[in-house]
């Protein structure tokens, strides 16, 4: 049985897609904490971080850093915060979230956002990984997730 987050990143489902590459992608929660909340996922469906070989994991860190540098401008926020908790999608993700305080951190106050909430922060946040120089990995359509290119 396949997750949420592969049907996604299969297309099966719809998701807005911020970053595309071979070993992860990252994309917009449908419930954040705060505006341009998205998640790191590795392409490959482990259950648990602590299971992900040690070079993906460290690609998806840096992957959420460079997510996260890209947010506090973007958002105008003073830092961006990092949760792995995985409990809802039995899929390693990891949580990049813009943070005003403490409170965007916690994973309770997550609610639904609207279509045009989650467009308009993914729109900005995608212009501004295409600013830092991340474009080559900011998907041309936020919608399709491209696959994978080796």
């Amino acid at each position: 049985m396949s997750t949420v987050f592969e049907k996604i990143i299969s297309g099966e489902w719809a998701g807005r897609f911020c970053w595309a590459e071979d070993s992860c992608v990252a994309f917009a929660t449908i419930a954040p904490t705060a505006p341009g909340h998205v998640l790191v996922v590795p392409r490959e469906p482990w259950a648990k971080w602590t299971d992900v070989p040690a070079d993906i994991t460290a690609r998806l860190f840096e992957v959420a850093r460079m997510i996260g540098s890209v947010q506090e401008g973007v958002f105008d926020v003073p830092r961006s915060g990092l949760v792995i908790a995985g409990f809802e999608v039995p899929h390693t993700h990891l949580h990049v979230i813009p943070l005003l305080s403490e409170a965007d951190v916690a994973l309770a106050n997550a609610a639904p956002a609207s279509d045009e909430a989650l467009d308009d922060a993914m729109r900005r946040l995608r212009d501004g990984l295409v600013a830092a120089g991340y474009g080559e990995f900011v998907p041309e359509d936020m919608s399709i997730c491209p696959p994978v290119t080796h």
